[in-house]
């Protein structure tokens, strides 16, 4: 294996494992918080409503957006370490 070859091996293992951590943070917000325990945070108040129900309306969309702006730094900085930036 060259080092271009392992550059990229590595590079792509990176990515890889950022995907998969956002995805599991993103699972655990919208199914875990929002259903799973949802009875457990309903006795937790947050804007007039318990926090289950905010996490099943507002806090997945929210979480979902913010791992997308996460995402793209992330990447950024990968990028630039890897010596593919545009």
């Amino acid at each position: 294996m060259t080092s271009e070859q392992a550059n990229a091996a590595a590079y792509w293992k990176a990515n890889v494992r950022l995907i998969i951590w956002s995805l599991v943070v993103w699972a655990l917000v919208s199914y875990g918080f929002a259903i799973l325990l949802r009875p457990m945070l309903a006795g937790i108040t947050v804007g007039g409503t318990d926090l289950g129900f905010w996490f099943a309306q507002q806090g997945s969309i929210i979480t979902f957006v913010g791992i997308i702006f996460f995402y793209a730094w992330k990447m950024n900085k990968l990028d630039k370490q890897f010596g593919v930036e545009e």
